[in-house]
Order: structure tokens, then sequence, then C-alpha cells
């Protein structure tokens, strides 16, 4: 019983992002230890776990430009940021709030989130649907979407960088429960004359689809348009644990998108669509008797 826990040979505090950086790169089994929800339930021995909360990257600035988000920042204070949250159209405060609960937002970093890349990320859903970049100590700046898909990277998340648009946006989830993992999730946002909408929790990892290849050409999408995004988020991978089937998530990811969307863009479902919509027999999970049989009209009590 006593070998089943996770273990440090050194802990060193470093005082910048260079120093993390370079222990990093000495060890495979050298860790950067961020909130430390994760790495705690792993039984493994880390040879030097790295703690970046001296190095200042715990605030998020505002410049002309763009919102820098320290790596050490929590979820609760990206949830909590009032100027943040208002040019996204609150899409940070929606994917958040329903993680766990309060004292887990308030430890979990968004460095740690982003950088884990995990499949049933609310973070990386909402941050890769608006034109976002992380800076890391090595490679410099890079879009998040070109990190998402990069393999293992042995480098150090300093900020994740969120440019000023005038950003129309909405974060919608399935969920077996409030404070559970999402079964799926989706973020749409509009930016630079271009729809982009996202879909998490497949349980792969986020996945973006953008302009023509999500079927939305128009900044107030027609009927047409709508189908062909539901057309689109069902020809993605799903699979099956024990969140829902992969069955389940296809069904549900078109509605989920065209709420997205609608909410997004300020736009009414037509009766036509959503009695098309409504007449989806959706399954079960794949392990238990829940579903969500009405994804849209949609009940806001089933999203978010």
């Amino acid at each position: 019983m006593g070998e089943n826990v996770l273990k440090f040979g050194t802990y060193v505090r470093v005082g910048n992002a260079a120093e993390a950086y370079e222990l990093l790169r000495k060890n495979r089994n050298n860790k950067i230890v961020g909130g430390g929800i994760w790495m705690r339930l792993g039984l493994r021995r880390v040879a030097t776990a790295i703690d970046l909360s001296a190095c200042g990257l715990d605030q998020i600035e505002e410049t002309e430009t763009e919102f820098r988000i320290g790596a050490m920042c929590t979820l609760r204070q990206l949830e909590r940021h009032a100027e943040l949250n208002a040019l996204v159209n609150h899409v940070f405060e929606f994917a958040v709030h329903d993680i766990v609960g309060v004292q887990l937002r308030n430890t979990a970093t968004v460095g740690g989130s982003i950088y884990g890349r995990f499949g049933f990320s609310d973070v990386l859903s909402a941050f890769l649907a608006l034109d976002s970049y992380v800076e890391l100590t090595g490679a410099g700046r890079v879009s998040l979407a070109e990190f998402v898909d990069m393999g293992y990277v042995r480098d150090v998340i300093e900020r994740v960088v969120v440019v000023k648009h005038d950003y129309r946006a909405s974060y919608e989830a399935v969920r077996k429960a409030a404070t559970d993992f999402p079964s799926l999730n989706v973020t749409a946002a509009w930016w630079d004359n271009s729809w982009h909408v996202t879909v998490g929790a497949r349980p792969l990892r986020a996945t973006l689809l953008q302009g023509e290849a999500c079927g939305l050409v128009s900044e107030q999408p027609s009927e047409d348009e709508l189908r062909a995004l539901a057309a689109s988020v069902r020809a993605l991978s799903y699979g099956t644990n024990l969140w829902g089937s992969a069955d389940y998530r296809r069904c549900i990811s078109a509605p989920l998108a065209i709420q997205a969307v609608r909410r997004a863009a300020g736009i009414e479902l037509s009766a036509s669509l959503a009695r098309e919509l409504e007449g989806v027999q959706v399954p079960k999970f794949a392990t238990d008797e829940y579903s969500c049989r009405r994804v849209p009209g949609v009940d806001s009590s089933e999203v978010r």
C-alpha cells in the first residue's frame, strides 16, 4: 500500500521559466507540477518536481491587443475575470463553472489544463475556438490549434494569449451530472469574418472546424448552413467511455453544435429544423440508463 503513491525525488521552486525549462530538459522524469491535480493521481516517481509558483505567472494581463493569461492562473481566476469574459461572451465562465467545485478550480491551473490537452477538457475546447496562442519558453509563441496537434513537448508554457476581436461566442456541454466530466462539449465563436467550432470530450482531444470546413460561411447562418454543420460534426471520430458511447456522442454532436452557433449568432432555430432535431432518437449511454432524449429544442438544464 505504501508504494501506491506519487513520489518526488527532488522538489525545486524555480525563480523563472528559463530555469524551469533547463531543469525539465535535463531528465525525462523531471516534471512541471502546475496545480498538481492530475499529477497526484499518478502512481509513479518524479525525479524532480518543478514548481512555477514563484515565477510571476499567476496574473491575467490586458494590453491594447490581447489578454495574457499566466500559466499558473487558476481556473477560478479565469472564471471570474470580468473584462476577459466580457470580451468572449462569458465562454470561460460557462466552460469552467461546472468543473467539480470551487476548491478544485482554486487549485487547477490554466497552463496545466492546456499543456495536458486532456480529452475531457472544457478549458481546451473554449480556448481553441478563439484566436489563442501559447507562449513556450523554448519554442516561443505557437497557435493553440498547432499546439493541440503537436506530440509531447518538453517545454514550459508561460502564458496563454487570447487576441482581442469582436467575438460572438457560446460554450455548450452535456453532462451526466452538474459537476461531472462532460459527455461532449462544443464551443462556437465568430471572429475575423469566420466561424470556429470546437468539439471536445469526444473523448479524444478537442478538434477545431473552421470556415467552410464546418459548413458555415455567413455570420447569420442559414438553415442549410446549420445542416452542413451537423454533417461536419457527425463525421468526426468519437469514442466510448464511462461518460457515453460513441453513438451517443455522435448523435448529440449535431444539435449541440447547432445550439452553440445559434446562441453565439443570436438567431432562432427554425420550426422545420427543430422538428428534424427533435425527431432524432438518442441512444442510451453505453454504461447506464441516462439519456438526454431531446437535446435541442433544448432544455437549458441539459446543457452547460
